[in-house]
């Protein structure tokens, strides 16, 4: 069977995946087109910096921060609602109160974490684009920020020991996943 690749006439390498747009039209033509499996760039000076933009950071920090509050939170309204519940309760209600208690604790939760999410997210572009690094320090000061600006309004103090439990909790789990990178087989 011939293959014609179009563009070039080389055989298919490894990082290519052959395309036949016509393979669910049961036409003999057997063009197929050679696309490339790695991300394309438009400027070389793109392809130099193996880090999300700033967009896809705001959007993956703040979403997996919803996701785990919301899902924290629903945990804490399930709890909160079998120690409410009382012996005279019907099935019907019960699972009402489990439902209305889930939802209300996953929602605050989830909204309250996709926040500090949202913070930390602008805080680290923000770092990363002001010193053009992208390492464990530059985790650090967006944890730190944010656990700042978080409590800025309960005063200095509180800001101070938010600041450095976020930065704390940023240098923690940067280095986990590092650790995690080297360490565990995937």
């Amino acid at each position: 069977m011939a293959h014609h690749a179009t563009g070039s006439d080389r055989e298919p390498d490894s990082n290519d995946r052959l395309y036949n747009p016509y393979q669910d039209l049961n036409l003999p033509i057997q063009t197929l087109y050679k696309l490339p499996t790695s991300p394309e760039f438009l400027f070389s000076e793109e392809s130099l910096h193996q880090r999300r933009s700033w967009g896809e950071n705001l959007t993956f920090y703040t979403g997996t921060a919803y996701l785990a509050g919301s899902v924290a939170g629903a945990g804490a309204g399930l709890f909160s609602a079998f120690k409410s519940m009382e012996a005279g309760d019907t099935l019907k209600l019960k699972v009402n109160r489990i439902l209305n208690s889930s939802g209300h604790s996953g929602r605050t939760w989830g909204n309250r974490v996709g926040v500090i999410g949202l913070i930390y997210a602008g805080l680290e572009s923000g770092v990363v684009a002001a010193t053009d690094r992208d390492d464990v320090w530059s985790s650090v000061a967006a944890g730190l920020g944010t656990g700042a600006v978080c409590r800025a309004a309960r005063g200095v103090r509180s800001a101070a020991v938010a600041g450095a439990l976020g930065g704390l909790a940023a240098g923690v789990a940067v280095a986990a996943k590092q650790a995690a990178k080297r360490y565990v087989p995937i």
